[in-house]
């Protein structure tokens, strides 16, 4: 039987990268959206922390739902 490609190492340390970059992604288009609005910069600094809170949220429900359909390692 062949075993896996990557190391656990790596692959964690992949997982790691992709969570960060989803929150960042979600963060960032938060404060994108909110100059739609013409903000101060009070304003952008506090949609970009609440939309940093949503994707961490976002990623943690993510990551539990598709860990019950991930095959057991």
């Amino acid at each position: 039987m062949v075993g896996p490609s990557i190391t656990k190492e790596k692959r964690d340390a992949t997982n790691r990268r992709l969570k960060v970059g989803l929150v960042l992604l979600i963060g960032v288009s938060g404060g994108l959206v909110s100059l739609q609005a013409d903000p101060t910069p009070a304003q952008i600094a506090a949609a970009i922390g609440v939309s940093l809170l949503i994707g961490v949220a976002l990623t943690w429900f993510v990551v539990r739902t598709l860990k019950e359909y991930s095959p057991k390692r």
